[in-house]
């Protein structure tokens, strides 16, 4: 072992060590105060040579000598090289590292002699030594050796977190003894597996029992795709990938946990000594797989706050393992968190302040316990608190505190239902088996389920087909088509089919005139079959784009987004100062569209089903985002039959029927009418169109070249003569006249097949279209109601518990513990911690679409008599005809932290709204709105440029309208510019400011391509250049001057305006929400908003309600997601 002769010195100039020279050339030089073994004596040299002072130079004062025991690619790693060499400003302190030749090679009595010993596993290195060493020499011991034994197996890791009573995910361990391969008690089913008696149903986790094996699988459930996510350690920027493999695996032995849903988001915990804990959050690898680096190719972390029940955990993890400097995993889901690692020994990378407090803590503890026995003169150094930092806005500008979307799903293929009522005995017997007798209702989705349905259908036809006069009463016909829907694709998936099967005691009544056989006696059930539905690769590109042109509605950004598109979302999200939830209700479409728009929204990658799994919640939100559509209520029962007696006049449209059908007069529903002339001769035409269409395909059937066509999503011929078919048997009954239920899938079909199959170059589909589309414009919005009453009875009974969500979402602008939230002392390159903002995202179907736009509609938000811009928007949205795939409605709710906290100034609330995708050849039918924040031509000449959303190049105060510009909205008329594609892109060179364009014109916030630069596409095609994916049309902005207050107080009139519908939502959002949270059973009263000043420190407090606090609202996740919990909705 060779020692350069390189001197080292202390405070006062004198030679304290001798630096060894066998740096290897990646590691840190070693600096003062650390030495190699070679510069100490061991422990055989220390009785040898005491005479010899010229060799070996003692300190005047006895030093504490730390030894640290550990590979060298530990040993000289970059933080612990920082660490140690801060601790060596320590006056009495000397560091000694073991080199690694020592440690491998020599007995430990020739290790260097130390009084206090940092020793820690990794791969090669003998901890039995490092044990035998401690017990002979008896040094102070940083992290205890004996417990790193424990820390290597994952069972004994749980079993002690389990005897602390620290949480952890609900597990069951399997062992396999390959010498008694029988008692390995493992079940596997398709969507779960059972364990030792314990059931996990997927998603759940797959850890090997080594805690050095990193392999950890994820399993999926088929309903989101099935397969699993394969996680391992980091190679380049992947930590895992996506596998269709869904069994788990057959050898070794394994952890089964449940699942938690945390958003996309892993909290790593790192604490020195029991008091002392730092975090930092980072995107899950099982999001995309993606490891996301900085520049210097570092994992990107970011520092998070731990709430007081975390720091607790810390506490208790650190001393159950005996282990001063550890690591462990956090993950926060449910508003709770969860140990799901215990790493040992480990350090933060890449912060100077965590070096700093690491050093400190670990030296005064060396201190603390060894200069007494030492004689040395020391005492613990007192310091004042950190105060948290809190930035402050400056001028008129208004900061976003919170963004709320309800978006309808998108692009699917053409919904199927086929009803049929059912009394055999096995459909009884299944209907007990899943518990349908607790409400008279059934829903069967899953792929076991829908296999005991397939199972009973084919028996029947099997015993129909044996004795043609058995007593089976199952319609033979509909008994083939269950079986053919169900048979479809070869196998479940659990999201395009299902089954509902509704307990009818007295069978059910004759429903037309067209049965000849009246009624049966007795119980039967209703068996509803519903298939189709399903997201069309088109849907998931408009919901993929639409979340990438989204990120445009956030200022700022900087860093390693700059100059993309909506940076400055992607730069709050990755440094987890936005507080992202997505919601969807539990069809597969709906799902499916959130997935795609999330992996939009962050820039994710891969497949949708992890997205799906980890960042989407669903099932069925206690109706907050699902309608059951088979049970109408009372009023809407009322409309559909005043509807339907409405269309089966068989002459034009009287004026009266206008007063009737319009009494509201909506352009859009007028101008149908007007089209229609007489309903009964337009069904006619329609109904003609279907059977020329349907022997149209017939005709390619025949023809051999059309064997085998492929039209869109792998439907075939066959496929679509069903759907069209089924259509004309079902339009018109044997009495001759129509179901008018029927025509908004008639419509459904024609638009699809005219977007999607137009190339079969089928005759009179446009003019179907044409026909179906003026119907569908008066039947779809009609049967929400047809008067102002009527619609808000039926909207309240659709979305009411969506609309005590929405005014929560609104008040909770406050931060919340149990989230995310960026720690701002540890920050680097973030230029405003504390700002937050809180995301809402919702995803359902048409009703709920309606019934909310009915309700802004028509619920008394404001007088349309005295305010202008609002009897503007309530023309536009009156000319618009249809709310298609991809509509949203938006809220955004600003605060300016230059007025008074109790003003009513304080808070300002923005009402958009976007009609969805764009129809066939709709750019002159749709009406023009007037831009996405519109402002006015005189506030326009004042406004300085304040650059474009790419241009921002810091962290800048989040932007809204000045508040002057807000204030004048009423004054000024609002221009709007013809566009000459749908959308307009704002260029990054644009003048404008964000939400302004020059001159009083609006801004469009989503182009026609929202990717910008080089991947610009022309104007006018849909989305990826593709004709066949329509694009949206963009967000107008039907009010920008409203206050919270006003919100408030509007969204409490609707929600407490019965009180059947006030129990109702109580119910549900009991339901939904953790009943310990504050706030969330009762309707608040509106006090003024408790502000955060600049001043203040974001500290929750309890003297106000915590739902009107309006400090930063919580943040969230990484490049992936925040946490998910019942306190923070």
């Amino acid at each position: 072992m060779s020692v350069a002769g390189v001197e080292g010195r202390d405070q006062h100039g004198n030679t304290t060590f001798l630096i060894a020279s066998e740096n290897e050339p990646d590691q840190e030089p070693k600096k003062e105060g650390m030495k190699n073994a070679g510069d100490m004596r061991t422990g055989e040299e220390e009785h040898e040579e005491e005479d010899d002072d010229e060799e070996y130079y003692s300190p005047p004062e006895r030093q504490i000598v730390v030894g640290i025991c550990s590979m060298t690619k530990k040993s000289q790693s970059k933080p612990m090289t920082q660490i140690m060499e801060r601790m060596c400003k320590f006056e009495y302190i000397t560091v000694v590292i073991f080199p690694e030749e020592v440690i491998l090679n020599e007995p430990v009595e020739r290790w260097p002699l130390c009084d206090c010993l940092i020793s820690f596993h990794s791969k090669g290195f003998p901890l039995d030594k490092a044990v035998e060493y401690a017990k002979l020499r008896n040094p102070l011991l940083i992290n205890d050796l004996k417990m790193q034994y424990y820390i290597q197996d994952r069972r004994e890791v749980y079993r002690i977190l389990q005897e602390e009573g620290i949480d952890l995910p609900r597990y069951a361990v399997l062992t396999r003894d390959p010498d008694r391969p029988e008692e390995c008690n493992l079940v596997e089913g398709e969507d779960q597996v059972e364990v030792n008696g314990e059931v996990f149903p997927k998603p759940f986790v797959e850890k090997p029992v080594c805690a050095e094996d990193h392999n950890v699988y994820i399993y999926y459930p088929t309903s989101a795709g099935g397969g699993s996510q394969r996680l391992f350690r980091k190679i380049g920027s992947r930590s895992s990938v996506y596998s269709p493999e869904s069994s788990v695996r057959k050898t070794g032995s394994y952890i089964y946990e449940e699942f938690m849903p945390t958003d996309g988001t892993d909290v790593k915990v790192y604490t020195v000594g029991p008091d002392y804990a730092h975090a930092e959050a980072r995107k899950s690898p099982a999001l995309d797989g993606k490891v996301e680096r900085d520049s210097e190719g570092k994992e990107i972390r970011y520092p998070v706050m731990l709430t007081a029940m975390e720091k607790l955990v810390a506490r208790k993890v650190c001393l159950a393992f005996k282990q001063t400097v550890c690591g462990f995993d956090l993950l926060r889901a449910n508003g709770h968190s969860y140990v799901c690692d215990v790493n040992g020994f480990s350090f933060v990378k890449n912060s100077m302040k965590y070096y700093d407090d690491c050093a400190k803590v670990l030296g005064n503890m060396v201190m603390r316990e060894l200069a007494p026995q030492f004689h040395i003169p020391w005492s613990i150094p007192m310091e004042a608190e950190d105060i948290p930092i809190v930035p402050t806005t400056s001028g008129t500008m208004m900061e976003l505190r919170c963004v709320i979307a309800i978006i309808r799903h998108g692009d699917r293929t053409p919904k199927q239902k086929m009803k049929m009522e059912v009394r055999h005995p096995l459909f009884f017997e299944l209907f007990e088996k899943y518990g349908g007798y607790k409400s008279g209702k059934l829903k069967l989705k899953k792929p076991k389920q829908l296999q005991e349905v397939l199972d009973i259908a084919r028996l029947l036809l099997a015993e129909l087909g044996q004795h043609t006069d058995c007593e089976i009463e199952e319609k033979k016909g509909k008994l083939e088509q269950l079986k053919t829907v169900l048979e479809m694709y070869g196998h479940f998936s659990g999201i395009n089919r299902k089954v509902q099967l509704t307990y009818l005691p007295n069978g059910q009544p004759k429903a037309s005139s067209e049965e000849e056989e009246g009624p049966k006696e007795g119980p039967s059930l209703l068996l509803v079959l519903k298939w189709g539905g399903e997201l069309t690769p088109a849907g998931r590109v408009q919901a993929e784009e639409l979340g990438r042109a989204f990120r445009c509605m956030y200022p700022g950004g900087q860093g390693d987004y700059a100059g993309f598109p909506g940076c400055g979302l992607l730069r709050l999200h990755s440094t987890y100062r936005h507080d992202l939830k997505i919601y969807a209700s539990d069809e597969g479409r709906v799902q499916m569209t959130a997935a795609a728009f999330a992996k939009g929204l962050l820039a994710l990658e891969g497949e949708l089903t992890p997205i799906l799994v980890q960042m989407v919640k669903s099932a069925n939100m206690n109706g907050m985002l699902d309608s059951d559509s088979e049970s109408l209520t009372d009023c809407q029962q009322r409309v559909k039959a005043r509807l339907h007696g409405i269309m089966q006049k068989d002459q034009d449209f009287t004026e009266a029927d206008y007063e009737k059908l319009a009494p509201t007069g909506s352009p859009s529903l007028v101008n149908s009418m007007k089209i229609i002339g007489n309903p009964v001769r337009t069904c006619d035409k329609v109904y003609a169109l279907i059977q020329s269409l349907n022997s149209q395909i017939r005709k390619r059937l025949e023809d051999p070249k059309s064997a085998n066509l492929q039209l869109y999503h792998s439907e075939t011929l066959e496929l679509m003569l069903q759907r069209w078919s089924k259509l004309e048997r079902d339009f018109r009954n044997k009495s001759g006249r129509y179901d008018i239920s029927k025509i908004p899938d008639i419509y459904d079909c024609v638009k699809y097949d005219t977007q999607h199959n137009s190339t079969l170059g089928l005759e009179d589909t446009l003019e179907l279209f044409r026909l179906s589309r003026a119907l569908a414009d008066i039947v779809i919005p009609q049967e929400y109601g047809i008067n102002t009453s009527e619609k808000l009875d039926i909207a309240q009974a659709y979305c009411l518990p969506l609309m005590k969500k929405i005014q929560l979402d609104l008040q909770r602008t406050h931060e919340d513990e149990a989230v995310n939230k960026l720690h701002p002392l540890y920050s680097r390159g973030v230029m405003s911690p504390g700002r937050h903002v809180r995301t809402r995202l919702y995803f359902t179907s048409e009703s709920h679409v309606h019934s909310l736009l009915s309700i802004f509609r028509y619920g008394g938000l404001l007088d349309v008599v005295k305010d202008q811009q609002w009897k503007q928007a309530m023309d536009y949205l009156g000319a618009v005809p249809e709310l298609n795939y991809m509509t949203q409605i938006v809220i955004m709710l600003y605060e300016d932290n230059n007025k008074d906290p109790s003003s009513e100034e304080r808070f300002h609330v923005e009402l958009h709204f976007s009609p969805g995708v764009k129809g066939c050849e709709d750019e002159e039918k749709i009406p023009l709105g007037f831009g996405f924040r519109p402002a006015s031509a005189e506030n326009q000449e004042k406004q300085t440029n304040q650059g474009s959303l790419e241009d921002l190049s810091e962290d800048e105060p989040d932007r809204a309208l000045p508040i002057s510009e807000v204030n004048s909205i009423r004054r000024s008329p609002l221009i709007r510019n013809l566009k000459t594609s749908s959308m307009e892109v704002l260029s990054e060179a644009s003048s404008s400011s964000p939400g302004y364009s020059s001159k009083g014109t609006s801004y469009r916030l989503f182009p026609t391509c929202s990717r910008q630069s080089s991947e610009i596409k022309p104007p006018g095609l849909g989305f990826e250049g593709c004709s066949m994916v329509p694009s949206i049309y963009p967000l107008e902005t039907l009010h920008n001057s409203l206050s919270l207050k006003q919100v408030d107080e509007f969204l409490n009139a609707v929600c407490e305006d019965s009180s059947d519908a006030h129990a109702k939502t109580m119910k549900a959002l009991s339901a939904l929400f953790d009943t310990s949270s504050q706030g969330y059973g009762q309707t608040p009263t509106y006090p003024p908003p408790r502000a955060l000043s600049s001043s203040e420190s974001p500290v929750r407090t309890h003297a106000h309600p915590p739902g009107y606090c309006s400090a930063s609202p919580s943040t969230v996740s990484s490049a992936g997601p925040s946490t998910h919990n019942s306190v923070n909705q």
